[in-house]
């Protein structure tokens, strides 16, 4: 599936974007002075970046979208401070049709009484404005540029979308989605996340929409009737804040609001048909911005917190500063379909959000290649967001997950840097990917378990504090939680620490962090026992190739357990090999408790062997956290070749006594991957893993009953059973869904059971078109998701063609393996094609990581291919 998912993504990125131009050029020079009259102008800058002595400080910005034309006109009214003496005004803009360009001093006086020239580059997606006159360094002037264009027929920039009522009826919308640099395709403006400035936003709409943007409307009041019918909004100026969080909505949604118990109105909005599905994301969103304001100890500084739900949206969601967007699935929660996931995944989607409105809005990264202190901190603050506001969702599995998936990319070659070199568009767009998201979360959660809750918290605060409203480096966030540090340390000991052991601690410090967001990949160790001693070494761990040469060195905080003691011992890991003493009477070691580092370990000399007796004898003594660790850890070192398959599947067989949801998941996921690695072979021993499974699968009911642990549990198991064929699993989806139909829609699945009832009821022709038919009338985005997901498990390549080229569906990217096979067949294939275009496609990251993929999953089955059937022949005979 990843690796499907990786070649879709990979080609689609090279239909859309498209390949351009790379220049690492960082540094910022004059641009040129005109060499005689303006036919004679050339374009006075050559890099990427803006130059920076020109500073924007206040946009007023007034749009008129046309939602019958499909178009828009606007006018922006720049202020900005020039800071060294130039003719030349260059900022961004891509797509726009500018039919009028002035400056004005401070007094609004024209510079010029003649049209000022606009010149275009286009690769660079900037103009260049010149003015006759010198703009003086030290003084302030006024941009004015009046320009128009189509509304994006694509997700990005300002852009049309649309719903169709119950009636059938399409209604069309305009909303806009900037990061990372598509608010140039909306308004001429210094599109880089340093230009911090505040927005004036003046909105012209016909009587039948409403318009929404960051600021709340002036006033009703405000509202100006213009010509020919259109009204006008005037919207409060905003914060200072970066171009990428602007946003606008123009609609015809009806919406519920709620205030915090600090006076922030909240609002969630939606077509006017799905407007009972926003109940739940109201109280979800109210619960977390008290949490937010509390645990940064900061107030939002907004007066409002619109969140809004557009029908045609690519991401996930996208964090406006007072107006969130989110795909509907990610905001609308209907109870009658939406499952106890569903719910889940809305309450963290919103939690991720809001936790922007800090980190990212408020304190901004001053270059792309520092995303991640947006997203990591903010997938990071999800979890805690949750965990300490809905506890009955129990989250805290999902933090494993997460690191799971960074450890799955982070060990291809392909990978990169926490912060790495991002100059032009498609480069920064990659730079929103599972290290940035993912590793950048895991690494934060290993650093607040390294310097306790109460240091993290107090130098998070700090941070936010000192760069609000500003822009921040990587070093930036090092530098205050190293001094938090330090100060902590202080305290405790009350001693008098020197001046220069003070320095000495806080770069001690600095270099730790900066081994974990500076040089990519995950380090693995591996651990031996000699006699009192336990002895660790430090890799890279590369499930691409067995052996690595380069020198990679983290400072890794070691946690361990042992049989004689509950207690959690640490050590900081800097070199290459190091020990520590822990006695002879020690029967085993458990290294990275909880999973609380991000690293991998490997236990040698009989070291496994060890961890599968604990586990089959007394699987208790470590934690849930641990077991899943395990497991985990056992399966990416045979993939890695450092472990014999047969030692993870021995490892495995502990399940049978598991009662735990998490690992048994973990486990059974293994083991579904193994199956449908080698499900066309008609290998009839597979049918040893239901068999390993019989009992959990029986105790299951198809049903919505239960804690949230034990629902989620239900809905995958269920899937896994019907997806091998389980005859039983397969009788109750079949008979389930026979009822659904008869029911005429009146009867209403168990919502955690519902897609594999969908996907069962979807391999005959009768159902999948009946499916399909719901698909398109359905209100629910909930049950819409589940019903793609079960038209693209057929197996009638009719039918998948058919699913393909369905726009809607094709249009939410949702792919599955078996689409896949019509598209490319095999993983030879596959790596042929990718060569094929290297050339053309070199600088997306994607294929490269598409590439580490294939060869991973070929060395996969030819090392592992004939071990895992001896295996399943030997437990075959044991069973009999």
């Amino acid at each position: 599936m990843d690796l499907v998912k990786l070649f879709v993504i990979s080609v689609l990125h090279v239909c859309l974007v498209g390949c351009q131009s790379t220049q690492s050029s960082q540094q910022a020079s004059r641009p040129h002075p005109p060499s005689g009259g303006s036919s004679n102008l050339s374009f006075p800058w050559s890099r990427l970046r803006l130059p920076r002595y020109i500073i924007p400080i206040h946009y007023h910005l007034l749009l008129h979208p046309n939602l019958t034309s499909l178009s828009f006109t606007g006018s922006v009214q720049i202020q900005i401070d020039v800071q060294n003496n130039t003719n030349w005004v260059v900022l961004h803009s891509k797509g726009l049709q500018i039919s009028k360009a002035t400056i004005l001093d401070q007094n609004f006086e024209h510079l010029s009484d003649q049209v000022l020239p606009v010149l275009h580059n286009p690769s660079h997606e900037q103009v260049g404005i010149f003015s006759p006159r010198v703009l003086s360094s030290g003084q302030k002037y006024f941009l004015y540029i009046e320009f128009g264009a189509e509304l994006s027929e694509k997700f990005f920039g300002f852009y049309k979308s649309t719903y169709k009522t119950s009636t059938g009826e399409t209604r069309v919308l305009a909303s806009t989605h900037f990061e990372p640099t598509s608010a140039r395709l909306a308004f001429p403006c210094f599109d880089e996340p340093s230009f911090k400035a505040n927005f004036s936003v003046r909105i012209r709409r016909s009587p039948e929409f409403i318009s929404l943007s960051n600021m709340p409307i002036v006033s009703l009041r405000n509202t100006l009737e213009i010509s020919g019918g259109l009204l006008e909004d005037r919207f409060v100026p905003s914060v200072k804040m970066s171009t990428y969080l602007v946003a606008f909505v123009i609609c015809d949604f009806k919406s519920v609001t709620a205030t915090t118990s600090s006076g922030i109105q909240v609002s969630i909005y939606a077509a006017p048909e799905k407007w009972q599905q926003t109940h739940y994301a109201l109280k979800v969103a109210v619960k977390m911005l008290d949490f937010f304001e509390e645990y940064f100890n900061i107030r939002y500084p907004l007066p409002k917190q619109d969140l809004i739900a557009i029908p045609d949206f690519q991401a996930g969601a996208m964090e406006n500063w007072g107006l969130t967007t989110y795909r509907e699935t990610s905001l609308l929660f209907d109870p009658l379909t939406s499952s106890v996931s569903d719910k889940l995944w809305v309450t963290m989607v919103i939690g991720h959000e809001l936790a922007h409105q800090w980190f990212g809005n408020l304190v901004t990264m001053e270059w792309w290649n520092d995303i991640w202190l947006n997203e990591g901190f903010a997938r990071y603050m999800e979890y805690i967001a949750v965990e300490a506001t809905y506890p009955e969702l129990k989250v805290e599995e999902y933090l494993l997950h997460t690191c799971f998936a960074a450890v799955g990319l982070d060990s291809l070659n392909s990978s990169r840097p926490i912060s790495s070199t991002a100059e032009n568009p498609t480069q920064i767009k990659e730079m929103f990917d599972t290290v940035s998201y993912d590793k950048g979360a895991c690494v934060l959660h290993m650093l607040r378990y390294f310097l306790t809750d109460t240091v993290f918290q107090s130098g998070i605060v700090r941070y936010l504090r000192k760069y609000s409203y500003r822009n921040a480096h990587n070093q930036d966030l090092w530098d205050t939680l190293a001094n938090v540090r330090i100060t902590h340390i202080r305290s405790i000991i009350h001693s008098n620490v020197t001046m220069s052991q003070c320095n000495k601690l806080h770069m001690h410090k600095i270099s730790m962090m900066s081994t974990w967001t500076l040089q990519k990949g995950i380090p693995l160790i591996t651990v031996t026992r000699k006699g009192s001693k336990l002895m660790f070494r430090q890799d890279r761990f590369l499930r691409t190739v067995l052996f690595y040469f380069c020198s990679f060195l983290w400072h890794i905080p070691l946690t361990y357990k042992t049989d004689v003691s509950n207690a959690v011992h640490r050590h900081l890991m800097t070199k290459k090999t190091d020990s520590v003493h822990i006695g002879d009477d020690i029967s085993w070691v458990k290294v990275n408790t909880d999973m609380t580092g991000y690293y991998v370990v490997h236990y040698e000399d009989g070291g496994w062997d060890e961890i599968t007796k604990v586990l089959r004898e007394n699987h208790t003594a470590l934690s849930y956290k641990d077991r899943t660790h395990l497991i985990h850890n056992a399966v990416q070192l045979v993939t890695a070749g450092h472990l014999p398959l047969n030692k993870a599947l021995d490892l495995i067989g502990y399940l049978q006594m598991e009662t735990h949801t998490v690992p048994l998941l973990q486990g059974l996921g293994y083991l579904e991957a193994f199956y449908s690695m080698i499900e066309r072979r008609n290998d009839h021993n597979l049918m040893h893993i239901l068999g390993f499974f019989r009992g959990i699968i029986d105790q299951q009911t198809w049903s919505d009953s239960g804690s949230v642990l034990e629902r989620r549990f239900r809905s995958e198991v269920l899937s896994l059973a019907c997806h091998l064929n389980d005859q039983p699993c397969l009788e109750q989806a079949k008979q389930s869904f026979k009822n659904w139909l008869q029911s005429n829609g009146t009867l209403n699945l168990p919502t955690d059971v519902a897609e594999t009832v969908f996907s069962v009821g979807a391999q005959d022709e009768h159902g999948w078109n009946s499916l399909f038919y719901t698909y398109t009338t359905s209100l629910s985005e909930a049950q819409k998701h589940k019903i793609m997901s079960a038209l693209a498990s057929t197996k009638d390549t009719n039918k998948l063609h058919r699913y393909i080229f369905f726009p809607l569906v094709f249009a939410q990217g949702l792919w599955c393996h078996h689409v896949a096979e019509e598209v490319i067949s095999g993983t030879f294939s596959m790596q042929l094609f990718f060569e094929s275009i290297k050339e053309q496609i070199s600088e997306l990251r994607a294929v490269q990581i598409a590439l580490d993929n294939v060869q991973k999953n070929i060395r996969w089955m030819q090392r592992n291919l004939e071990p895992l059937q001896n295996w399943l022949n030997e437990q075959m005979k044991t069973a009999q």
